[in-house]
């Protein structure tokens, strides 16, 4: 990728330029059924993973405190601040998405040709880190939650993982209805899934209220302090809670900034911080719940409905990241880094609801082979964090150009603003590629595929438009115009 990269479209990057004209509870509501069914169902796996056997760390009240105040305090930092509150401000004409980040960035720099060109290879490779976690996510999701019919029947087990390929077929089936259509039945669904989550996790808090420790920063910072290298190992398992952040920002161009920050206000935040605070609450008087803490919150009867419910929401997690792909997809098209594809616009109202088949066979096909191949959330969940986490770190760094040179904020406060991000995301990445071996390898393999065909095509695009300049500036002006005018174009009556 040279100096004469593809040009980026002019950015409206401080608010909402796509068009939004429903009202804002419909597009809430929508936006609850597609953006948040990732980062919502997380509860399902993380707290698990983290006090995994393998990871050598003990279960006792103090590493239990100290890991629910570390995901309470990620979920505040990352997800509110640097994504809810910072990152949905930059937007390419309402779009959201590092694509869009991308194109705002190298648009801010482009009188300094070797600074954009190396913004534009970092973007490309955040883009195909997210590709890679296009197709983690919507496996380990729903195996996450199909793998509760081993809680509540050993015998079952054998029929979890056709039960969802299942789920996960009629899922990419269903794409061709659009974000939209797909929104307005997920949306309720998803309501009751954080309604359900939270409540159980209050019961449970009001079991062992000394779990409120958690809330205080202090204990996480103190857990960090006291483990050291225990510490930087569970933070690989403890970003699983964020997974979902950066669907949140691609899912953008579909739903519009202010939607995505109401739900998560109102409803996606508090469920989750209960459920989390209930689930420690929970291992602080049942250690033995430490295999699967989120089943067990549940009475046994419950456990079934449960099932049913958190399949449901986990399918509804995998949208996220797909229609996020598409909304991706698409700005990669437009700047020139991917082949044109057949888009599809769902909505006759929203400009960013759109459906990509290609980009949707492609997906279904790889998320097919990645639960085979790996056959369990828990084989799954050592590959998630590297692609999550890898593209979290190359928006932090991607922002601080949009910060400074497309807002124009003073260079102090954007190196304080963003590298208390990356110092975060830095860290999150590094533990994650203690995985490689374990399963990150898969979501590299697929990122460094997606990154030689963005960065060939894009190469290629750029050959193609100076070749074009090249022929339009050799050729003579009066002879072109003489045959223009022998064999005239033809012209449609109208206003243009």
């Amino acid at each position: 990728m040279g100096d004469s990269s593809p040009a980026t479209p002019a950015a409206d990057s401080s608010h909402d330029s796509g068009s939004h004209p429903q009202a804002p509870g419909a597009l809430a509501l929508a936006a609850l059924g597609v953006v948040y069914g990732d980062i919502g169902t997380s509860p399902l796996y993380t707290l698990s993973t983290v006090f995994d056997p393998g990871n050598g760390l003990e279960l006792d009240a103090f590493n239990i405190v100290s890991i629910v105040s570390l995901i309470f305090w990620s979920l505040m930092v990352v997800v509110t601040l640097k994504y809810v509150v910072l990152i949905l401000r930059a937007n390419n004409h309402g779009e959201g998405g590092i694509m869009a980040l991308l194109a705002l960035a190298a648009s801010s720099v482009s009188d300094r040709p070797r600074l954009r060109r190396t913004l534009l290879i970092v973007g490309v490779m955040g883009a195909a880190l997210f590709f890679g976690d296009s197709v983690i996510t919507p496996a380990i999701s729903v195996l996450s939650a199909v793998e509760g019919l081993e809680v509540a029947a050993p015998e079952l087990k054998t029929f979890v993982i056709p039960v969802t390929l299942a789920a996960l077929i009629a899922l990419f089936i269903a794409q061709k209805r659009g974000t939209g259509g797909i929104g307005a039945v997920f949306g309720p669904v998803m309501v009751l899934w954080f309604v359900v989550i939270a409540v159980v996790g209050l019961v449970n808090i009001a079991a062992a209220p000394i779990v409120l420790v958690s809330l205080n920063p202090l204990r996480g910072l103190a857990f960090v302090m006291h483990h050291r290298w225990l510490a930087f190992v569970a933070l690989g398992a403890v970003v699983l809670s964020l997974t979902g952040a950066e669907a949140l920002y691609a899912d953008m161009g579909h739903f519009g900034k202010r939607p995505i920050r109401l739900t998560w206000f109102g409803l996606v935040f508090p469920a989750l911080a209960l459920n989390y605070l209930g689930q420690g609450a929970l291992l602080l008087t049942n250690p033995g719940a430490v295999q699967n803490p989120f089943y067990r919150l549940f009475p046994q009867w419950a456990i079934f409905p449960m099932i049913v419910l958190a399949t449901l929401a986990t399918v509804i997690a995998s949208q996220a990241v797909i229609s996020g792909t598409y909304s991706m997809a698409m700005q990669a098209m437009h700047l020139a880094f991917l082949p044109r594809m057949n888009i599809v616009h769902t909505s006759e109202r929203e400009i960013g609801q759109i459906y990509v088949p290609g980009i949707n066979w492609i997906l279904l096909a790889s998320v097919i082979a990645a639960v085979v191949g790996f056959g369990s959330s828990t084989a799954l969940g050592s590959a998630y964090g590297i692609a999550v986490t890898g593209t979290m770190l190359i928006t932090t760094f991607l922002t601080f150009f949009v910060v400074r040179y497309a807002w124009h904020y003073n260079w102090v406060l954007c190196v304080l603003a963003t590298f208390f991000f990356l110092v975060i995301d830095a860290l999150f990445f590094s533990a994650n590629l203690l995985k490689i071996v374990q399963g990150g390898w898969f979501p590299l393999v697929i990122g460094t595929l997606m990154f030689t065909v963005m960065a060939t095509w894009g190469r290629g695009s750029q050959l193609m438009m100076a070749e074009a300049r090249v022929r339009a500036g050799k050729k003579p002006l009066k002879p072109y115009l003489a045959a223009l005018l022998a064999r005239s174009p033809v012209r449609v009556g109208g206003t243009a």
